[in-house]
């Protein structure tokens, strides 16, 4: 979450004329993320999440994540529910950008994850994985290894000395990606963004999901690589946690056991895994819009988990 495009009062309450949440009584910006604006609203005692959708989000995926997520409601899984204006349009406009109002969820972050933490996000995403191979609707990721090509061709024509090293490495990277990328390995929607921003805690149990706009059809182990490099580094990617990797797949396999053709090509994931992280932070660290209030993450600690996947393997196949 950030804010690109800035609110006030008066055009929070025009926008919510629409709609039948109550009057607003407080708002106030999110600027943790870096992808779309988000405000918290309070309407008559009520909290929920106004989102302002910029420019890497694609209008016409928009039906395809609020539908997913209505999905995922219906079928008991928590994560945000899109809310309907009077008209009962979900996604509508403010400032000339798309924009939706979705249900508020309550919990926290965890910064420091313990093993049992790593427990239930294992389990949370063997349940998603098993509840999106009935849900109807495709959509191809957007972020794959020609975006990355594309970011690092932008990024290197930049000559930001700063990311020298990266670059250089990134090139042999990418290549390398490209010549080993996993076939025939099990496929369906994932969230592809569950970092720990993403998934809130109440009384030790995940209380919610947030954040699908990087939802798409893809192989659900690359889902598992992201979180494995979010939650399983710390120290800026220079150490691994090996007991919250083995409690991540000890809850995953729970509800979705990993087959020996996942396995396999598990370093190669957790690598491209890396790759898609690092590009698109060195992109938003050189192109920073001047005008956001927006925390930058440093890109280097995704080298490091990079580095660490190019000289480690977790299991030996």
């Amino acid at each position: 979450m950030a804010v690109f495009t800035k609110l006030d009062k008066n055009e929070i309450e025009k926008f919510l004329d629409f709609y039948n949440v109550g009057k607003l009584e407080d708002y106030h910006e999110i600027i943790e993320g870096i992808e779309n604006t988000n405000y918290k609203i309070i309407c008559s005692g009520k909290p929920y999440i106004l989102t302002v959708f910029e420019k890497r989000v694609r209008k016409e995926d928009l039906p395809f994540f609020m539908d997913l997520k209505l999905y995922l409601n219906l079928n008991n899984f928590k994560c945000p529910k899109p809310i309907s204006n009077k008209a009962g349009k979900i996604i509508n406009t403010i400032k000339n950008k798309k924009a939706v109002i979705i249900s508020f969820i309550d919990g926290l972050k965890i910064n420091i994850p313990s093993e049992s933490d790593c427990i239930e996000v294992g389990k949370m995403i063997g349940n998603l994985h098993n509840l999106t191979i009935n849900f109807n609707q495709k959509r191809e990721n957007g972020l794959g290894i020609k975006e990355w090509k594309d970011l690092y061709k932008k990024c290197e024509d930049s000559n930001d000395e700063k990311f020298a090293k990266i670059i250089k490495n990134l090139k042999n990277e990418i290549s390398y990606l490209e010549e080993f990328w996993p076939k025939n390995i099990p496929t369906g929607i994932i969230h592809a963004d569950l970092f720990k921003d993403n998934i809130f805690f109440k009384d030790k149990k995940i209380s919610g999901v947030i954040d699908f706009y990087f939802s798409c059809h893809h192989f659900f182990l690359y889902d598992i690589c992201i979180v494995i490099n979010d939650w399983c580094f710390k120290e800026n990617g220079n150490v691994f946690k090996n007991e919250f990797f083995n409690a991540i797949i000890e809850g995953y396999n729970s509800k979705r056991k990993l087959n020996n053709s996942e396995l396999t090509v598990l370093n190669t994931l957790l690598r491209a895994a890396a790759v898609r992280i690092l590009v698109t932070r060195m992109h938003d660290y050189i192109f920073h819009p001047k005008n956001a209030i927006v925390i930058k993450k440093d890109p280097y600690e995704y080298f490091n988990i990079l580095k660490w996947h190019q000289n480690n393997e977790i299991i030996n196949t």
